[in-house]
């Protein structure tokens, strides 16, 4: 900064009020002063129902149970943070199925006893499973059939997120592997049509605990009600401009996979896989 000396006059054509003795700060300070009195806007966000955790203009509370199912079975949805953020997730509408503590979702990549005491006491308990597929799994419908296992109240664990996310929470986390696996053996196909997945026997969270519910409470009508919401949903952006979305296996087996290959070696991998295991062919 430049000192003036004392004794040296100012010159009289230039006041402290003129423009040319205005410094940076001044400048900025003036700048910022007239965008902080701008007026801000705020983006509204839609009214959303307190149940469903839908917008209210496409709320699906009619197609939802009266009263919360009477279950005896206790839900722990182990879910990837990417999820809370989708639009469409499917968690929201289970939850308002099931009466309060019966559908518990812990959110989060990485969990230990001291952080998640509740959901350690529960890979600790005996009557866990873990619905997760692998060559550990046991069939859930022919596991219940055992007299031992009949009269016992269950819990389960379902990992909620993509198949790679899925699958790196239950590698990574090493008190899941505590409960028993189990999966579902029935050949059913995803109701989930306006998200894609990777084959045809892959089911939503929302269908997999409908089945698994069916199943342990032995009462098929638990299925068709959990899955009535889903179906609503899919309708209305089916009908509002949303396009179906086939499996990879449904896209591999009818020539029409247009992208490209991975250059990732592990994902190449698992789409050849998928290509052996279902009898596809690459375009």
């Amino acid at each position: 900064m430049e000192h003036v000396s004392s004794s040296t006059p100012r010159s009289p054509e230039k006041d402290d009020d003129s423009p040319d003795t205005w410094s940076d700060d001044d400048c900025f300070d003036d700048a910022f002063g007239d965008l902080a009195s701008l007026p801000v806007e705020t983006s509204e966000r839609r009214p959303t129902c307190l149940r469903c955790r839908r917008p209210q203009k496409v709320c699906l509370c009619p197609f939802l149970p009266t009263q919360p199912l009477d279950v005896s079975t206790c839900l722990y949805i182990v879910q990837h943070p990417a999820e809370e953020s989708r639009v469409l997730r499917t968690v929201p509408l289970l939850v308002a199925c099931l009466p309060p503590g019966k559908c518990n979702v812990i959110i989060g990549r990485r969990f230990n006893e001291a952080k998640n005491p509740e959901l350690a006491e529960v890979c600790q308990d005996s009557r866990t499973l873990i619905l997760y597929p692998g060559p550990n799994s046991q069939n859930l419908e022919e596991l219940i059939q055992r007299p031992e296992e009949s009269a016992i109240t269950h819990n389960i664990i379902i990992i909620d997120g993509t198949w790679s996310q899925a699958k790196n929470i239950f590698l990574k986390n090493s008190m899941l592997h505590l409960p028993r696996q189990v999966q579902l053996n029935r050949s059913l196909s995803s109701q989930y049509v306006i998200r894609t997945q990777p084959s045809n026997i892959c089911l939503s969270t929302l269908e997999c605990a409908a089945v698994t519910l069916s199943i342990l409470e032995c009462n098929d009508i638990f299925q068709e009600v959990l899955l009535k919401p889903l179906k609503a949903l899919c309708s209305f952006q089916l009908e509002h401009g949303a396009q179906v979305h086939h499996s990879k296996e449904h896209l591999l087996k009818n020539g029409m996979y247009d992208k490209t290959m991975p250059k990732n070696k592990r994902k190449i991998k698992r789409l050849e896989k998928l290509v052996t295991d279902n009898n596809c062919l690459l375009r």
